[in-house]
């Protein structure tokens, strides 16, 4: 994608006008105004947001290894830590969570710093789907070099190159 403000904002209201009042646009207001009463999770959120990203694994999600308090300690830690890679892999400990996963908790939690990690925003950028932790740094400061250049939100700019690579799939 020839990365410029007008296309951002083209591709990224294509989105939301296909979302707009979609079970996923429910999900993540609901989620963004959770974070901001609390700094955890519970055991039906992380079902929520797991099904939010992929609905495939939702039997993981549900597994009695995420119970309540497991989920909300694993949630706070994340949320709490100093470092980056804490913060994320930690989320990896929960059943279910992949990467792409765990990248929707931190974005719900804190929009304007991380990126929602999907293989379609990185097909936009022309990278390959590599999940580890450099990868995913890379991607969030990208994301957030965008957003920043533009002054856009970092939400605006994944919508945009995910709707790209719907329209122009290879």
């Amino acid at each position: 994608m020839n990365v410029s403000k007008k296309n951002i904002l083209m591709y990224a209201e294509k989105y939301d006008k296909q979302y707009k009042g979609s079970y996923g646009e429910e999900v993540e207001k609901e989620m963004k105004a959770l974070f901001k009463k609390q700094r955890y999770l519970m055991r039906g959120h992380l079902i929520e947001i797991g099904r939010w990203k992929s609905k495939r694994p939702t039997e993981h999600y549900k597994s009695q290894e995420n119970d309540d308090l497991t989920v909300k300690e694993i949630t706070w830690f994340s949320f709490n830590t100093k470092s980056e890679k804490a913060r994320i892999k930690s989320l990896l400990v929960l059943k279910g969570v992949s990467w792409a996963v765990a990248s929707v908790i931190l974005h719900f939690a804190f929009p304007s710093k991380y990126a929602i990690w999907d293989f379609r925003v990185m097909e936009s950028l022309g990278w390959e789907n590599r999940y580890d932790f450099n990868s995913w740094q890379k991607y969030c400061n990208r994301i957030r070099g965008i957003s920043k250049k533009y002054n856009l939100s970092v939400r605006t700019v994944e919508k945009a190159l995910w709707k790209y690579s719907k329209e122009n799939q290879k």
